[in-house]
């Protein structure tokens, strides 16, 4: 675990305030009193339900709450509910409460309990977000379409709609109820924020994901003249008549209220953080300060080092994935198209660069020989790659499934092919193999194709005519990683108009999306709701503007978007049932990113990359943010890997699910289907793009990304020592990347780890390594 001290908390509190925090903490002053803002009233609730009616809201007792004691009488019995509530010492902006619910008397069966945040002087223009499942309220048009959704009304079809997202849980873009009922697991961490832009105040509520009755509910109901809102936090979750499975947010509700008795107590604890807010981005600043200063510390598992994963990993390859008789490899079983061939997205062009890089003899050749096969056939009339296809020689503009959509190309899969083929021409340079002319001209007439796009429509759009090249549907960031796509291409053709695309784009993203907080239609399954891919993407983007162009400029978007990122990125260890796969198998959440606002699950890794412009950012700015989220993603993918030192129940060796599901959206709380999935390419490409073990010599600082440890580190002023230990139970071949100032002034790129030095760390094996300042 990194340590280290919120830049953008810390940077703006004055001295005397962090004086009084240090004497406050060491009794020298008294503690300030607790003070809520004048627009916000606390209740207390008792509420009773119908379970045979989906938990239809039968009775609801409520009382005013403040500190001390509240008594509270219901027919039948007798509740007393006492609040304490004090302010952090020396942040009379941030307090902590307990509220703890005692039946005294009688008894209370199907029921729950609640607090509840009464906000009045409320505005619909306020940005909600729910980390990783609610973004501005998800309040955008809908349609209720069952998975996979695509739109299909004409009116919303075209270049410029608005946003319109599948049936999620949701405030109301129109008249009519606007409220959403959420399971703390829904969220990345359990907490709801919201910015109000006429005060420009931001709101950052938390509290820990269960009671000693399970998983709690976060709610919050917006009234009928939209000037209040009220934030509820239930225990036991109980949703009410209706919960949320893919797709539907009117599934029967199946939670379980509890029966209360005289002398049951439980207790719902939050922090409450009030803060000045003059721009939306700082709802998400403050976000990533506090996302782990409240509930207790998540742990990596180290169980596999990523030098052990990829030889499994290259062999489900070719075991499974190799098409012989064309000569690819396909993204999954070729079952049915999707899981055949996708030049982006899931795999295709992007599995290729690990197992180039990587891979054994007969591994290359059979890289090589897929880019054969897809030149020139892989290619559509617009210049664009064909999105999918299947058999080896039957090519596809979009999903066969619809008829209307059979053509609609997802944008981010020609950027995501453009991005990782210039990578591997780039690692064939590095291994003395020369590009056929027709792999490197199909590469330039994709470029060129994306070009047009942008030319012709100010947009590269969501979904286009892949024979067209056309924009179907607008409105989204799913080409947010073309920008980084075009400025490689800049560099390895020579070409700068790419560049001033790139630019272009990434300031239209930056000024139509990141600004509002929202990135979308990354996903090729979810509509337009708000995604992590995409959002992801776009880091890459700038991370790849910044370095080619030394702008802060993009730096500045970069850290920006960085930080919206972090919502989507698990930021504590859920507690998965001890009768669930992941409860039996010790599964440890922190880390997983979670996909979409439709498909609500975490997953191992960043689909479909390595998270190296986290690396990127953290190399220009120094803060250790950056480091921190991308040790906690790339340490939490391998505990998910079936692998002989890791059997998992039920799982084939190499298949690797997407799902790290803390919530009931689909399977079920910790449970998995048994798929071969994209986030295998996601590990492979972390082993080959981020470094084992990061050291700055010159700053005394190691990071170790890889599953090893750090045991000790002293420094003299010639050099910085470590003591590196493998604590698994596999060879540890450890890729180490070492950057002292000078090297930090120059660009990362791309193949940062060709040629590096590598140590290799039997099982227990403790080494010292000395690194020169």
């Amino acid at each position: 675990m990194l340590l280290y001290f919120p830049r953008r908390l810390w940077g703006n509190i004055p001295i005397p305030l962090i004086l009084a925090f240090l004497l406050c903490g060491m009794g020298i002053l008294p503690a300030q009193a607790p003070k809520l803002p004048p627009d916000l009233k606390l209740h207390a609730r008792v509420n009773q339900y119908d379970a045979e009616h989906f938990n239809l809201l039968t009775n609801r007792y409520s009382t005013p709450l403040q500190a001390g004691n509240n008594p509270l009488a219901l027919p039948g019995s007798a509740w007393a509910i006492q609040l304490d509530l004090e302010p952090l010492p020396g942040q009379p902006d941030v307090l902590e409460g307990t509220a703890t619910f005692i039946c005294q008397s009688g008894q209370t069966p199907s029921a729950s309990v609640s607090i509840d945040f009464e906000f009045s002087d409320w505005s619909t223009d306020n940005y909600v977000l729910m980390p990783g499942a609610v973004y501005n309220g998800n309040r955008f048009p809908y349609r209720r379409i069952r998975y996979s959704p695509k739109l299909l009304d004409p009116r919303d079809i075209g270049p410029d709609i608005p946003t319109i997202i599948s049936d999620v849980p949701k405030l109301n873009v129109s008249d009519g109820p606007s409220r959403i009922q959420q399971r703390t697991g829904d969220m990345t961490l359990p907490a709801i924020g919201f910015h109000q832009p006429q005060k420009q105040q931001g709101v950052w509520l938390l509290t820990p994901p269960q009671t000693r009755l399970g998983d709690s509910g976060i709610d919050i109901t917006e009234n009928r003249n939209r000037d209040k809102a009220t934030i509820s936090l239930t225990a036991p979750v109980v949703r009410e008549q209706y919960k949320y499975r893919i797709t539907d947010s009117r599934w029967p509700s199946d939670d379980i209220p509890a029966d209360f008795t005289a002398g049951d107590t439980v207790q719902i604890t939050f922090q409450l953080h009030l803060f000045s807010a003059p721009e939306l981005q700082r709802l998400f600043d403050y976000y990533t300060d506090i996302r782990k200063s409240y509930l207790p510390a998540g742990e990596h598992r180290l169980i596999l080092p990523f030098s052990e994963a990829f030889p499994v990993q290259e062999a489900k390859f070719n075991r499974l994935n190799w098409e012989d008789e064309h000569g690819y490899y396909s993204v999954g079983p070729r079952n049915m198209f999707l899981q055949d061939w996708q030049i982006g997205w899931t795999g295709g062009m992007i599995s290729t660069l690990p197992l180039l890089w990587e891979g054994h003899d007969t591994t290359r050749q059979r890289v090589l020989r897929q880019f054969d096969w897809l030149f020139p056939d892989g290619l559509a009339p617009s210049g664009l790659f064909w999105d999918s296809g299947e058999h080896g020689d039957q090519w596809y503009g979009g999903d066969i499934r619809k008829p209307h959509t059979k053509n609609w190309h997802l944008i981010r899969k020609s950027g995501d092919g453009l991005y990782y083929v210039l990578k591997q021409l780039m690692l064939m340079d590095s291994l003395g193999i020369t590009p056929k002319p027709n792999w490197v001209a199909g590469t330039q007439g994709v470029a060129d194709a994306l070009v047009k796009i942008w030319d012709d429509h100010g947009q590269f759009g969501h979904f286009v005519d892949n024979p067209s090249g056309e924009v179907a549907v607008g409105g989204s960031t799913s080409g947010g990683i073309i920008p980084a796509a075009l400025t490689l291409a800049a560099s390895y053709f020579d070409e700068p108009a790419y560049l001033e695309t790139a630019k272009a784009a990434g300031r239209y993203y930056y000024k139509n999306y990141i600004q509002r907080g929202l990135t979308n239609g990354g996903p090729g399954d979810a509509m337009q709701n708000p995604d992590s891919e995409s959002c992801y993407a776009l880091i890459e983007s700038y991370a790849s503007l910044y370095e080619a162009t030394g702008n802060t400029e993009w730096l500045q978007m970069g850290e920006d978007i960085a930080r919206q990122f972090a919502t989507w990125v698990i930021a504590y260890d859920y507690p998965f049932p001890e009768n669930s796969l992941f409860g039996r198998e010790g599964m440890h959440s922190m880390g997983a990113v979670n996909a979409n606002t439709q498909n609500k699950h975490g997953a191992p890794g960043i689909c479909t990359h390595s998270g190296q412009a986290l690396l990127k950012l953290y190399r220009a700015t120094g803060d250790a943010f950056y480091a921190e989220l991308l040790q906690d993603i790339a340490r939490n993918m391998p505990q998910y890997l079936p692998h002989p030192l890791n059997p998992i129940e039920g799982t084939k060796e190499g298949w690797m699910c997407e799902r790290v599901s803390t919530t009931d959206w689909l399977e079920g709380i910790g449970e998995i289907s048994y798929l071969t999935t994209w986030s295998e390419t996601a590990l492979m490409l972390t082993y080959v793009e981020i470094p084992g073990l990061y050291v700055q010599p010159d700053r005394g600082i190691c990071i170790p990304f890889d599953h090893v440890e750090v045991r000790s580190q002293t420094e003299t002023a010639e050099a910085l020592e470590v003591v590196l230990h493998n604590p698994t139970e596999g060879v540890a071949n450890v890729r180490i990347l070492v950057e002292n100032a000078a090297d930090r002034a120059r660009p990362l790129g791309e193949l940062a780890l060709w040629n590096t030095s590598t140590t290799t760390l039997k099982p227990g094996e403790s080494r010292t390594l000395q690194f020169k300042k």
